[in-house]
């Protein structure tokens, strides 16, 4: 008799969820101890993914997501793509990965995926030595998730605490609850829920995956972008030092809808000048930054409603396409 489960690739690349504690009572040190079982033992945890799906895993990388940047991006992208080209039975595909970079990842696969098939990533808050542990229930929800046909044209999902959402909107807001991923103002899509089915309320409207132009495959690195974060007082040193070290670009984190301290914007000026991009984004956690005519004056871009850890992933792969900066701008706006 034929299999009728759907396949799904699950990658590993290490994190919470992978992690080693000392005892069952350690949710603090086991980063720092930083060894990790393989995806292989963490499936072997979950028997009863068995009954959801066809599993062929993975271990791409094995590190806390700390440790994960640019080279780890273009090679999971590439990872991806490379299984959607070439096994077309595979239904989706499951990311295990550390929570502090996985928004980042998770957005920066949103726009470099060529798929519509579903990319679902998961992670952990309390490792899968720890009492109460997140990291078999999220793996599972996510192997659910990847083998769910609803979930096409979706672009990249998180699931998390049996929770849906969007790789462009997701952010981690708690330092150790399990509700840690939130979408701020936007609301998540649905639910890995209690019976077993996964249920979706409403799709990402801006454009990812299949509709963007990055393509990344051939990629060996991407260009360096920079943040500053505004503060009371602050003033243009480490402005001024993105522009000694000649970086690709910077987002600026100001404060409310888009202000910032006076020398901030002065140093920022220069940069500009000199050809390289600034994004002014806001260190508030939701709303837009919008643009004003003394900021078009200024040849700034503005960021719309994303975290300045996720602009500067969009400008990073904007760079990659074009240098103008009003094509740049229109970029903040599609994506």
């Amino acid at each position: 008799m034929p299999n009728e489960q759907p396949t799904v690739r699950v990658i590993g690349t290490g994190g919470s969820i992978a992690g080693v504690g000392p005892d069952r009572i350690d949710f603090i040190l086991y980063p720092e101890i930083g060894d990790h079982i393989t995806i292989q033992q963490s499936l072997d945890r979950v028997p009863e993914i068995q009954d959801i799906a066809e599993v062929r895993s993975e271990d791409l990388v094995s590190v806390g997501s700390t440790a994960i940047g640019a080279a780890e991006w273009l090679a999971l992208a590439r990872r991806i793509n490379q299984i959607f080209r070439d096994e077309t039975d595979v239904a989706g595909v499951a990311i295990t990965h550390g929570t502090a970079t996985l928004e980042e990842t998770s957005y920066f696969l949103h726009l470099t995926v060529k798929s519509t098939r579903p990319v679902v990533i998961t992670g952990a808050m309390r490792p899968p030595t720890a009492l109460s542990t997140d990291s078999d229930l999220n793996l599972l929800d996510a192997v659910r998730t990847a083998a769910c046909p609803e979930a096409v044209g979706l672009g990249v999902l998180t699931v998390l605490n049996n929770e849906i959402q969007c790789g462009r909107d997701v952010t981690k807001a708690s330092t150790f609850r399990v509700e840690t991923f939130r979408p701020n103002e936007l609301g998540f899509l649905g639910y890995a829920d209690s019976d077993g089915k996964v249920v979706f309320y409403r799709a990402p409207l801006r454009r990812h995956t299949v509709d963007t132009p990055f393509m990344v495959d051939d990629m060996t690195t991407l260009p360096r972008i920079d943040i500053v974060y505004s503060y009371a007082g602050a003033d243009g040193l480490l402005v001024d030092a993105v522009r000694n070290n000649r970086s690709d670009g910077l987002i600026l984190a100001g404060f409310g809808g888009g202000t910032f301290p006076p020398a901030v914007i002065d140093a920022a000026v220069k940069l500009v000048e000199d050809g390289i991009p600034v994004v002014l984004a806001t260190r508030s956690t939701a709303g837009r930054v919008v643009i004003t005519p003394k900021k078009e004056e200024q040849g700034f871009i503005v960021s719309d409603n994303l975290l300045p850890q996720k602009a500067r992933v969009l400008l990073m792969l904007g760079l990659t396409v074009t240098k103008d900066r009003h094509e740049l701008q229109q970029l903040f706006y599609h994506y």
